[in-house]
């Protein structure tokens, strides 16, 4: 029993892996769910690695006027987070766009050739293509949310759920 749990370990420790954080949907989600609270990136990505060899990691964020976050994004950097970043845009009628979901499909895609493994952090449903693309072309799948904002398709169409909680948390 002990052999076959050190050749998993082995297999699981020589995967590559990418790792995409959709900020957006996991801020509101964690808001949601534990208001006094906030995702931890640094324990996050460690939850996520579970000591394989990590190709990219990457988190999008989408910026506004009124809200500094150059403090955030300087500790993403320094937990080993590479950042993207694009303006919240308002159109004309007032109403605003601002998601990566385009952005995120396609790094994924293009990253997903040097890794055995994609980590997707984010509950949104209109990433299930993204998965099923990705499951397709022989990539393994691991969604991390949490589960009371995730899509039920999403976590159906995973190689691997895991769903997150206030462990993954740092108060304000």
């Amino acid at each position: 029993m002990a052999t076959t749990q050190n050749n998993e370990d082995n297999i699981f420790k020589s995967q590559r892996i990418a790792v995409f954080a959709d900020v957006q949907n996991m801020f509101y989600s964690a808001r949601n769910n534990y208001a006094d609270s906030r995702l931890d990136y640094e324990k996050l990505l460690a939850t996520v690695l579970k000591g394989r060899q990590l190709i990219r990691s990457i988190a999008y964020l989408v910026e506004t006027d009124d809200v500094d976050q150059s403090g955030f994004k300087y500790q993403l950097r320094n937990f080993g987070w590479e950042v993207r970043t694009k303006q919240l845009k308002v159109r004309p009628d007032g109403s605003t766009k601002g998601d990566w979901d385009m952005g995120i499909a396609i790094d994924a895609i293009a990253i997903s050739e040097k890794a055995d493994t994609v980590a997707l952090v984010s509950g949104d449903g209109d990433f299930t293509a993204l998965v099923n693309h990705l499951k397709a072309c022989g990539v393994r799948v691991e969604i991390y949310s949490f589960e009371r904002n995730t899509a039920a398709e999403l976590i159906s169409s995973a190689t691997d759920y895991y769903p997150l909680d206030e462990r993954i948390l740092r108060k304000k």
